[in-house]
Formats: structure tokens, C-alpha cells, sequence
């Protein structure tokens, strides 16, 4: 079921043909939410806007939702929504397992594409957005119930691996004694070193070839490599909180053996063609080429990432396709989709979708970086908002800083205004829950009812339910404006998170989830909750439940924990 606004809006839009553009009232004695249909439809129709006024509410029947309409001034409507339909939407929310959240009509089989960090370098600034929105929308698709394939297409291929293995036989280092850190040293020395020995660099050219031919000793040391790096990595997610495993890996080399015959259907059927020695596709639309293989015979990531799709929609039977990267590669993706619709590789039954993020900024609105100019590792930058915070409330601070804006856009990485427990952070709505949970606690010692099931969830899995379904708590009134504000609130959840799915937008769930902090602020400050007696208590008790679920199951959505203590 729609929310009570969206029904609302839905029922009065099915009556005059147009969005009614239902406005919350900007004082309580309009009722709870304004509309000028009535305006905007007279103007078209040459009539006085009270008359249409008039002729809506005479032939809109919305009695079971709302109470008897008001025109105001020159012809607005003011809707109040009936209290008791107020209390039972709180009601069917507590009763809910998802509270809300209602499965898709038809679900779908979504592959996200994520993290995707390189082999023996560690994570930096740029993996942190791609991680923590991949793994968002890993949760809020198939809290709606979508079957997630989540692949972490990482850096495991390519000529720098010529470099690296032997710079590890040059100084026969020990592997064992390498973590990810050490690696990355290593990858530095063995850079140094190709730029000052032409003997080194013909040997580590020759290394390459061992490796792509299938050399056993060069692909003993290419595997620890990966071995290492992604135990490294391992050791990032863990502390993120994500929802990647080994399982979701798809490193570039797993491709290597489907990128000849790609490249083969291609150009026998004339869609790929000879251009200065290399092969590419000229796609229409698009200045330069994608390149296939280039005049030495090599293959690039253009070819690799249409093994990459065909795998994804042949083999793992994907409707939904989702590339997590940097902004900047947007004409990559725009030409690789357009490239495999024109093969035949994309049906157009399967949607592929690019989602960009800004970069990363220092505090002087430059990227990101090292006084050295490098990029800022992953670890380096949680160590910082750790030096605000404790780890759980650090880390909500960082997701939620990074969700919370349009994904497109850069965000200034500001470790102590991100941690601070007031304003619109992830540790302000980790705190609203902690308030909500501490009041369930009082009442429950109040009443002697420990047991009574009365007690907030910690949301920390990858379902993003919670445990508590049955609350001992019902709403029965909801007179004051406070009340019917945050009953309206809470409605809006199913809502929310359905269009975050569609849209991938989760500033919208962050926005809404800061927006219900706030309403519950509003109650709570004018509503007595333990002070109160009788039905009065009861109903406020249900609503501060209510408004626990919603604030551990969304931020749940948003890989952040709802502490019940802080």
C-alpha cells in the first residue's frame, strides 16, 4: 500500500487528470497538507478558481482518509487526514516485519558492480564512494526483495604485473613476510626501478608474456599477490561494515580466455574494424572509437568490460545491470552500452545503468590528497574520523556524509563536522535512536513489563528487518499536531525506499530519514511521553516504537548501525 500522501495524491490525480502537488500546510489549523489543483485548473478552463474548487470536493470521495475538505482564500484545498487513519497506518507499520517496506511487484535479478580496487595497492579515498554506495544499494534492492549479484571486478591483470614479479625475484623477496601495505612498497620499487633500467624493463616485458602464455612459476607468485591483496582488502571491508565477500570477486583476468572471440563475432560481422593496426567499434553517436585490441595485439578494459556485460547477462540472467564508478568514466559507459546494444549483447529488456560520484575534498575544496600528492588510502581517512569518534559512530558519520549528498556531486571530507551529534550526520540519527530506545527502556522499567518485548532493534544485517514485529505498544489517538505530524512521517517509509530502489538516490533516504529525527524531535519535545497515563502513554509509546523500527531499519539501508546506547 502507498503511503497516505501518495494514495491521497493518486485518488485526487485519477479525479481531475493532473498532479495535484500536494504541499504540506504551513500552519496546523490548514489541516495537514495544501493543494492548488483547483488554481491551476481554472486557469485553463476560464472559470473562477473557488467554483472548480467547489466541483472538486463535491465529486472527490476521499472520506475514508480524510475529513471534510476546506477551500481557502481564492481556492486552495486544505486536507486533514482522519486520526484514526493516523493511528492505524502506525499500527499496520508495527505489526510489519519491514515495516513499510513492500516487496516489488515483480523482482528482479540486479548485478552491482563495486569497490573494484587493484591488485597490491591498497584501497584510497576513491574506493571509499564506490564501496559504501554499492553496498547501500545492495541492501535497499533486496530489502524489496530484487535477487543481488554483487562483483568486485578488481585490478588482477595487466603489463604492471610484468614489473612487480620480477622486482619480487630481483630482491627474491619473501612472500610470506608481504601484507597489502608492503605490496604496495613493493609496487612503488618496482616503478622506480623500470625507470632507470632498460634491462629490467625488457625483463619484466618478458615476464608478462610468461604470464599471459601460462607460465607455472609466474603464476604461482601472480596468485599470492592476489592472495595478499585481497586479504587486505578483506581487512577494509570488515572495518566498513560492507557486504562483500570472496565470493562477489571477478577480477579482470577471469575474462582473459572470452576476449579473442568477442573480438572475432565483432569484426565478422563488420560491427568491429581495422583502424591504424588496432581493432575498434566506431559507435554512433560518439567521436572516438572503443577500442578493441590495440596495434600490438593487446587487449584493453573497453573489450574486457563487454566480456564483463556478456557474462553478466548470458550467464548470471541479469534484468538489472549497475556500474558503481567515478563520475569521469561516464563516456566509457555511455559508449560500452551503446556498443553492446548495437551487438546484440544488451537486450533491451535488460536496463544498464551508470551511477557517477563526485570526488572526494579536502578542506580547502581541492581533492583529497597526501602533502606528497597521492591519494588519501581508505584506512588513513577512518583513522581520522576516528580520532572524533568511537569506530561505529565514526563510521556512520563518513556513510552518512557521503549518502546524503546527490551522488554526482563532490563532498568536503570535514571528520568533526561529520561526527557531531547534532544537525543532519548519521551520529544525530544513531543518537535519535538511542533517545526512542532509552524512553522504551523507562517505560518498560516503569511498568515492571521487561519482558514485554518492548525494545528498540540494532540494525546491522544485510536484510534490513527488523526483529521486533509484534510491539505490545498500539496508537489509539493522535490529537496533538506533533502526534499526526510524525504518525504522517513514518507512513512515508515504504515510499522513500521504493524510489531510492528505482532511482538510486539515496540522499532521499538519508533526507527522509533526518526529516523523522526531526518530527520525533518536534513530538517529543511537546508531547510528554512517560509523563503521560492511560491510552495517551500507550499511543505515544507505540509511536516512539514505531519511529525506532523506521530509524534502525533505514539506517540499516544505509550499511549504518542503530546503537540503542550512546
Amino acid at each position: 500500500m502507498p503511503s497516505i500522501p501518495a494514495s491521497l495524491s493518486q485518488r485526487i490525480e485519477a479525479l481531475v487528470g493532473i498532479d495535484p502537488e500536494l504541499r504540506p500546510a504551513t500552519k496546523p489549523q490548514f489541516g495537514h497538507y495544501q493543494s492548488n489543483v483547483a488554481l491551476r485548473l481554472a486557469k485553463a478552463e476560464g472559470r473562477p478558481p473557488r467554483d472548480v474548487a467547489t466541483d472538486i470536493v463535491a465529486r472527490l470521495n476521499i472520506d475514508d482518509i480524510c475529513e471534510p475538505i476546506e477551500i481557502a482564500g481564492p481556492g486552495f484545498l486544505n486536507l486533514r487526514i482522519r486520526r484514526d487513519v493516523l493511528a492505524g497506518a502506525v499500527n499496520d507499520q508495527l505489526a510489519s516485519p519491514t515495516h513499510g517496506i513492500e516487496q516489488a511487484a515483480q523482482a528482479k535479478r540486479v548485478v552491482i558492480d563495486y569497490s573494484s580496487p587493484n591488485v597490491a595497492k591498497q584501497m584510497h579515498v576513491g574506493h571509499l564512494r564506490t564501496t559504501i554506495i554499492g553496498d547501500c544499494f545492495t541492501r535497499v534492492l533486496g530489502a524489496l526483495g530484487d535477487t543481488i549479484i554483487r562483483q568486485n571486478h578488481i585490478g588482477d591483470w595487466g603489463r604492471q604485473f610484468g614489473m612487480l614479479i620480477e622486482q619480487i625475484l630481483f630482491e627474491q623477496l619473501d612472500l610470506d613476510t608481504l601484507d597489502l601495505p608492503g605490496a604496495e612498497q613493493l609496487y612503488m620499487r618496482a616503478q622506480r626501478h623500470l625507470e632507470g633500467d632498460e634491462t629490467f624493463q625488457a625483463a619484466a616485458r618478458e615476464r608478462v608474456v610468461l604470464l599471459q602464455g601460462g607460465d607455472e612459476d609466474t603464476l604461482a607468485i601472480w596468485r599470492r599477490l592476489i592472495a595478499i591483496s585481497t586479504a587486505g582488502f578483506n581487512e577494509t571491508y570488515a572495518r566498513l561494515g560492507v557486504l562483500l565477500t570472496d565470493d562477489d570477486l571477478a577480477g579482470e583476468s577471469s575474462y582473459n580466455d572470452a576476449l579473442a572471440g568477442i573480438c572475432d563475432d565483432l569484426e565478422s560481422r563488420g560491427i568491429a574494424v581495422h583502424d591504424n593496426g588496432a581493432l575498434v567499434v566506431f559507435v554512433p553517436g560518439f567521436d572516438a572509437p572503443a577500442i578493441l585490441r590495440n596495434s600490438a595485439g593487446g587487449y584493453g578494459y573497453d573489450v574486457t568490460d563487454i566480456a564483463a556485460l556478456l557474462r553478466r547477462v548470458r550467464d548470471m540472467h541479469a534484468d538489472r545491470l549497475v556500474y558503481v564508478t567515478d563520475a569521469r568514466q561516464s563516456h566509457h559507459f555511455q559508449v560500452l552500452f551503446a556498443l553492446c546494444r548495437m551487438a546484440g549483447y544488451l537486450p533491451e529488456t535488460v536496463s544498464a545503468e551508470h551511477i557517477g560520484y563526485g570526488m572526494v575534498l579536502g578542506a580547502d575544496g581541492t581533492p583529497f590528497k597526501t602533502r606528497e600528492g597521492t591519494a588519501v588510502h581508505l584506512d588513513d581517512l577512518l583513522e581520522e574520523a576516528e580520532q572524533m569518534a568511537a569506530p561505529e559512530i565514526a563510521l556512520a558519520a563518513i556513510k552518512y556524509a557521503d549518502l546524503s549528498n546527490q551522488l554526482q556531486k563532490d563532498y568536503v571530507f570535514d571528520a568533526k563536522r561529520m561526527t557531531a551529534t547534532h544537525g543532519d550526520t548519521g551520529p544525530y540519527l544513531q543518537y535519535a535512536h538511542a533517545r526512542v530506545c532509552q524512553i522504551l527502556r523507562r517505560a518498560a522499567d516503569a511498568s515492571d513489563a521487561s519482558t514485554s518485548g518492548a525494545t528498540c532493534t540494532d540494525e546491522t544485517t544485510d536484510t534490513a528487518k527488523s526483529s521486533q514485529t509484534n510491539s505490545p505498544y498500539l496508537v489509539s489517538t493522535v490529537a496533538e499536531p506533533a502526534e499526526q505530524t510524525l504518525a504522517l512521517e513514518l507512513s512515508k517509509f515504504g515510499d522513500v525506499v521504493a524510489e531510492v530502489a528505482q532511482a538510486l538516490t539515496p540522499h532521499k533516504l538519508c533526507a527522509y530519514l533526518f526529516a523523522l529525527a526531526s518530527s520525533f524531535s518536534s513530538f517529543y519535545e511537546q508531547c510528554p511521553v512517560l509523563k503521560s497515563e492511560g491510552e495517551v502513554l500507550t499511543s505515544r509509546l507505540a509511536l516512539c516504537q514505531a519511529t525506532g523500527d523506521v530509524l534502525a531499519t533505514g539506517l540499516g539501508l544505509l550499511g549504518i548501525s542503530a546503537p540503542e546506547r550512546m
